[in-house]
């Protein structure tokens, strides 16, 4: 287990990548933030339902996001899917507080390739200028995809699982983190957003598991 750190640089698809605390991976020498599964509005689509939710995680999810593309000087921002959570969810609070974020960050080139739930939710306002892709985005040596499934023409990197890392302490105390988890050929983000949950993985040899905790990074699994 390595020590806490902020980023972590690792070599992925014999590409230069930083592992960030913002639940993030940055590909360096293509620029290219990539996160997963951000849900927007998913509070704001339990309290349509009448089931009391907390407010501000709209906010705490651009505030990371906007400071990991700081950290970074990214100039694509690549969503794996699941950038709404439903159609109900879209609360014009909820859309003022993103687009405002938009126009502070213009310049930002911004693309998602669609997952399950935005094919209900729908695609993000026009004006937000979010290039959209169903299925997968190919640039080898990788695959941009949604769903964590092995492909033959590229290392894939991928959401939908929210994966979370189970450490197990003294007393039998344990504690589920979420993770980016890396296969010999797929690589699985957490979830980026605040309200997400997380699926315990079972790593096999070889994996790379990097837990994230209070905006932290610790390599808990694989060279």
């Amino acid at each position: 287990m390595t020590q806490p750190t902020l980023e972590m640089t690792i070599r992925l698809a014999g590409e230069e990548a930083l592992v960030l605390g913002e639940r993030a991976l940055h590909l360096t020498t293509r620029k290219t933030l990539l996160v997963a599964d951000l849900h927007l509005g998913k509070a704001a689509t339990f309290r349509a339902a009448a089931i009391p939710m907390p407010g501000g995680t709209t906010t705490e999810t651009l505030r990371r996001l906007s400071s990991a593309l700081e950290r970074t000087s990214a100039q694509r921002l690549l969503i794996l899917g699941d950038l709404f959570h439903a159609r109900s969810g879209r609360a014009p609070s909820t859309l003022a507080a993103v687009a405002s974020w938009r126009e502070a960050h213009a310049q930002l080139e911004m693309v998602l390739v669609r997952g399950n739930h935005d094919v209900h939710a729908g695609d993000p306002p026009a004006d937000w200028r979010v290039t959209c892709y169903d299925g997968s985005l190919h640039e080898p040596p990788f695959v941009f995809q949604h769903e964590p499934l092995a492909a033959q023409d590229g290392y894939v990197l991928a959401g939908h699982l929210h994966p979370a890392a189970l450490l197990n302490g003294r007393g039998r105390q344990s504690l589920k983190l979420p993770c980016f988890h890396l296969t010999a050929k797929v690589g699985t983000l957490p979830a980026f957003g605040e309200f997400t949950g997380g699926a315990v993985i079972r790593p096999k040899r070889g994996d790379r598991v990097f837990v994230v905790v209070e905006g932290q990074v610790i390599q808990v699994n694989g060279d």
